[in-house]
């Protein structure tokens, strides 16, 4: 017994095992199915419950193995359908998938309840399980049966729509084209050629799968299916379309056949269009038999029995008859017709062909396809030269009707020899005939190839200017539609501008009817193409008739209007007049409307804000100073904005307020924006690190601490923001984004813990590495020292000792002494500076040299200190600028031709005078050549630079040596200065001369 319960015990084991196995196949293979996903994913989670719930049985104690085997087996037969259906949908093609979604769900919904009741047959009971498993067993049934399992909405219209054209059987290939659409719409496919091509050769392929599996049913509906698809354009090509007819057509003979006498109707005696069968056997035109009930019949018309009114069974088979002998006559007709266009002489019967034939074009789209078959085009436009006007007005129509909805039609007709230039000849003929010319144009111009094509045509667009201004509101309605459609080529711009067109455009613009403003304001969009029409539409008062239309409340019309206005803006010229004319306060209230829901609308509107805003940077010193954003309430409402829009709108926001911090009345922008705290924005998306954003984010932060004033600003900034600067400036491949952030760190203000933030990330080694590294950022390598030694800076005050220590340790001393002579003189003028600021720590730094005894002196000989600053020093421990060999660099800035590169040496070279003992330092100065070059800057016209050289001078000339051996060089420059307006200059150029002897101490020029 024991052995018999054992050996059930495995049986059951692998029962489990085989199961789990089974569901973990079914999941995989449902998650990979194409389409129905959502169906799927649910079904694939039920089954993943229970493989767990199957996987927790299998640890426990098991009392009556022969239940728990019978269940396991009913659960097994159960999962391995689900299996099968689940492989076929993974086998099967997506068009087929779609077309049986609603077999599948139905399927999939079987399954799962079959599943579940399985489950249920598990004997709980016999099971030692704890009872937190069992309830959740029983919920898991629970909810397998109540689970929903539904064919998407999408999918039932697509499906509806199938069923109607085969039911109904008159698809056209309009409908076939766009049923294709929502087909590959809804399994996720391209609408190309080649991929729809692919999926219905696939859908062939399961059609002939049906056919194998004798399923006939399938195989019918499915063919069905692929007749209404194959109608369509991109299924069926048009040489293939166009071979199945003439073998069709030759196949039928020359005279049309007489319908059959089951054809008719015997109620309306009419050929039947929509026959069906009552329930005496009798088939009737649905129509006829409707009426013949509803005047109170209630037996059938031909046996006079009496009939069930409610029963109308369509006959399909007689309405498909009909068709076909009905097709099979008008291509016959068709056939025959085309020669008889041909006879020159006959305008009669030429007349009468053409009315068979408009008639004909009328009924199917179709026969509009069999026309083009037939080489019709080429014969309908040769009738356009016709000295007959009906004959003209009738091929016009002919050509519309073929035109419509067919791109290819509509290049056939405009490819034909002179065919537009004869369809613009009837623009200026009789009203009637040039409304269908127009008409005939309008639908050719929904053809890129067309319209490039009629704007060429010599008078078109004068002629079109002519019917603009029409009584006849539909001709003028068509014709301003035209010259939109013509205005998407800027071709055809430039001819509409030279045919003056703007002018009666404004004018309508201003007086026209409501119902044509939206299109003429769509035209001007376009219109506004080149330079030139941009600013012909402002000149000519584009503006005042747009604002007007932008405070109606229709939405579609505020849509047009500020999309006109965004094409009108990109050019600061008129840029400058919208600000001028006001446009900007429309456009800020339309931005803050909260019933303005359109994000298109919104996107327009902030990157006309933009436009305007970057004009305000192009307005010459001469003009009328005009300025956006006035007011600290606009500047905040807009800003704000950046915290409720998306990246493409917050990068116009911040490029529009970088355009204003850099105008005439950018410092007001820039104090706005840190008194309403912009910098925490600003800093918060830094610290997102979105590549979107972040560059512009960047700029805007580096305008806003231009001016130094950090009370509002120096708050925001964060650990986490120094990081991502040093981030960006380390590894960003983008020099841009790492020459901002480094200009970034150059402004921030000198406070300690932002240094030691900065220290902490490895400023200066990333620093050094920008300013050594010569292959990173090769092509922008000159902007990229430049930032960096600029931001170097903030590290060498000399407030600030034990932080020179560090740089000077980094060895970046040595490089500023090399950007002294191979810099650009941006680098120059910064390198200096940090030099300055170094050696004004060189004379507190420099060591004292200890006397040695007299003993020593006798033996050793006495060290000698620096010349400058009489001490022990190096370039670590003092800065010094001797040791550094910057002193040769330093001079020859001095006559360098950028003054402020003149200044920055000579303020580094000035350190080395002590205020209280100049001697050593003038020696040294003049030692390195340094005077000559310092009075040429006498003749600077630099009033701060030549305050500073005569101060120094003062100082130097007080040693002998220097005054006696300069004294003759100095003595004509300091004379030209005491002529000087600056009275500061006057006394500091005399307390020279005075100094070297030439003036007397109590001249009257001190």
């Amino acid at each position: 017994m024991d052995l018999l319960v054992h050996a059930s015990l495995i049986e059951a084991s692998e029962l489990l095992s085989n199961t789990i196995f089974t569901i973990f196949e079914t999941v995989k293979a449902a998650n990979e199915v194409v389409i129905h996903k959502e169906n799927f994913k649910k079904f694939s989670i039920h089954l993943e419950k229970i493989s767990f719930t199957l996987k927790s049985l299998s640890k426990e104690d098991t009392h009556n193995p022969e239940r728990l085997i019978n269940a396991m087996n009913a659960l097994n037969r159960e999962v391995q359908v689900a299996k099968k259906l689940v492989f076929e949908c993974n086998n099967r093609g997506k068009v087929y998938l779609l077309i049986n979604a609603r077999r599948i769900v139905s399927q999939m919904k079987g399954c799962i309840e079959d599943i579940s009741r399985a489950v249920s047959l598990i004997p709980l009971s016999s099971l030692d399980i704890n009872s937190g498993l069992n309830k959740e067993i029983g919920e898991l049934c629970q909810n397998m049966l109540d689970s929903e399992y539904q064919t998407a909405a999408a999918d039932e219209e697509i499906l509806e729509k199938i069923e109607t054209a085969i039911n109904e059987g008159n698809a056209d290939r309009s409908y076939a084209n766009q049923l294709l659409v929502c087909i590959a719409d809804a399994i996720g496919v391209s609408t190309d050629h080649a991929a729809l091509k692919r999926e219905f050769e696939e859908l062939k392929s399961d059609m002939e799968s049906a056919k194998s599996r004798k399923d006939m049913a399938e195989v019918l509906h499915m063919e069905q299916i692929i007749a209404v698809l194959e109608k369509s354009d991109s299924i069926t090509s048009a040489r293939e379309k166009e071979k199945k007819y003439y073998e069709r057509r030759n196949s039928l003979g020359r005279r049309p056949l007489v319908p059959l006498h089951s054809f008719y109707c015997p109620i309306s005696l009419d050929i039947m269009v929509d026959p069906v069968e009552t329930s005496s056997g009798k088939t009737f035109e649905r129509s006829a038999i409707k009426r013949w009930f509803a005047e109170g019949n209630n037996h059938c018309p031909l046996t006079m029995l009496p009939v069930d009114t409610s029963i109308l069974r369509p006959n399909k088979t007689l309405r498909q008859s009909i068709q076909e002998w009905k097709d099979r006559n008008t291509i016959i007709t068709i056939s025959n017709i085309k020669s008889e266009l041909e006879k020159e002489d006959e305008e009669e019967e030429i007349l009468q062909s053409l009315n068979r034939l408009q008639d004909i074009c009328l009924e199917r789209e179709v026969h509009r396809e069999w026309l083009k078959m037939e080489n019709y085009i080429a014969v309908l436009v040769g009738l356009l030269g016709s000295k007959n006007r009906e004959i003209r007005k009738h091929v016009l129509i002919i050509l519309s009707l073929l035109a419509v909805d067919s791109e290819e039609n509509k290049e056939d007709i405009a490819k034909v020899d002179n065919a537009l230039g004869s369809i613009v000849r009837s623009l200026a003929r009789q009203i009637e005939e040039s409304k269908l010319a127009l008409e005939l144009l309008l639908e050719l111009s929904k053809s890129e190839m067309v319209r490039g094509l009629v704007g060429n045509i010599q008078g078109s667009i004068l002629l079109l200017m002519t019917m603009l201004n029409s009584d006849d509101v539909e001709a003028s309605k068509n014709a301003h539609e035209l010259l939109e459609n013509l205005s998407f080529l800027e071709q055809n711009v430039i001819e509409m501008a030279k045919a003056n067109y703007l002018k009666p455009l404004m004018l309508n613009l201003s007086t026209g009817p409501e119902s044509m403003k939206i299109t003429m304001t769509e035209t001007l969009s376009k219109i506004a193409l080149t330079d030139q029409n941009k600013l012909s539409l402002v000149k000519d008062g584009a503006l005042k008739p747009l604002l007007h239309l932008l405070l109606h409340n229709d939405v579609e019309i505020k849509e047009v209007v500020v999309k006109a206005l965004l094409q009108l803006s990109t050019l600061p010229e008129n840029g400058l007049q919208m600000i001028r004319e006001g446009v900007a306060q429309p456009l800020l209230e339309l931005l803050y409307c909260h019933s303005i829901q359109s994000p298109t609308l919104r996107e327009q509107v902030v990157s006309t804000i933009m436009h305007l805003a970057i004009s305000t940077t192009h307005q010459q010193a001469e003009e009328e100073q005009v300025s956006l954003l006035d007011s600290e309430e606009d500047i905040y409402k807009f800003f704000s904005l950046i915290s409720l829009t998306g990246p493409e709108i917050q990068n116009m926001i911040l490029k529009a307020f970088q355009a204003l911090c850099k105008s005439f009345s950018g410092f007001t922008t820039r104090k706005r924006l840190r008194q309403i705290s912009a910098a925490i924005v600003l800093v918060h998306l830094v610290e997102l690190n979105s590549q979107t954003v972040l560059v512009d984010a960047l700029k805007l932060f580096y305008c806003l601490a231009e001016d130094g004033d950090f009370s509002n600003f120096s708050p925001h900034v964060t650990e986490s923001f120094i990081k991502v600067l040093l981030t960006i400036i380390e590894a960003s491949d983008e020099a841009e984004e790492m020459v901002t952030a480094m200009g970034i760190i150059s402004k921030l203000p000198q406070e300690s813990h932002i240094t030691q933030w900065l220290l902490d990330s490895r400023a200066l080694q990333i620093i050094l590495a920008c300013l050594t590294d010569q292959i990173k950022h090769a092509s922008h390598k000159k902007q990229v020292v430049e930032i960096s030694v600029q931001a170097l800076c903030r590290f060498t005050v000399s407030s600030n000792v034990e932080l020179q220590k560090r740089v000077a340790e980094e060895g970046l001393i040595p490089v500023l002494v090399r950007l002294l002579v191979f810099g650009t003189p941006f680098s120059k003028q910064n390198a200096a500076i940090s030099i300055k600021q170094f050696s004004e720590s060189s004379y507190q730094l420099s060591k004292l040299i200890k006397k040695p005894s007299i003993f020593k002196a006798c033996f050793i000989a006495s060290e000698i200190g620096c010349p400058a600053h009489k001490g022990t020093c190096t370039v670590e421990s003092s800065f010094c600028i001797i040791q550094a060999n910057a002193l040769d660099p330093l001079v020859r800035l001095l006559a360098d031709q950028d003054i402020e590169t003149c200044e920055a040496s000579l303020d580094a070279l000035l350190t080395l005078l002590d205020v209280e003992a100049p001697q050593s330092g003038s020696k040294v100065l003049a030692d390195a050549n340094a005077i000559t070059p310092m009075i040429k800057l006498l003749s600077l016209q630099a009033t701060t630079l030549q305050e500073k050289t005569l101060i120094a001078l003062e100082q130097i000339f007080q040693v002998d040596e220097v005054k006696n051996k300069y004294k003759t060089k100095a003595t004509m420059p300091l004379v030209d200065m005491t002529q000087n307006k600056d009275s500061r200059l006057k006394s500091l150029a005399a307390k020279c001369l005075a100094q070297l002897g030439v003036l007397d101490k109590q001249s009257s020029y001190f």
